[in-house]
């Protein structure tokens, strides 16, 4: 009898630590917001604007640069018009993202200097 209580204290034990580790860790779900993509954004904002004010961009690169983050702003608006925006929406504004910072970098890193 007292094997069968301590045998059932400890599975009981257990599973309590098993539930409380489950609560502190929430799954993330998707919601309306996009705080990454948008703080990233801005980094990139920052990045075009230092290249033009320092010359690296020629003001027909900055103009493109520009295009592509307005069209991945108009993606993230389209992505919450549903009121959530799901994690395949969130992979598809991560990938533009990337790919503009990648255009970005080789139009600061090109060797034409504004004139």
């Amino acid at each position: 009898m007292k094997t069968l209580s301590t045998i059932l204290l400890a599975v009981t034990f257990s599973l309590s630590l098993t539930y409380i580790a489950l609560a502190q860790t929430p799954t993330p779900t998707p919601g309306k917001r996009t705080p990454a993509a948008t703080r990233r954004q801005g980094n990139q904002q920052k990045r075009i604007s230092q290249g033009a004010a320092s010359g690296e961009l020629k003001a027909g690169e900055v103009r493109k640069l520009e295009k592509e983050q307005k069209e991945i702003q108009q993606e993230k608006r389209e992505a919450r018009t549903d009121g959530t925006v799901t994690g395949a929406e969130r992979k598809e504004i991560q990938k533009d993202q990337n790919k503009a910072s990648r255009h970005i970098y080789r139009a600061k890193h090109n060797n034409k200097k504004r004139n």
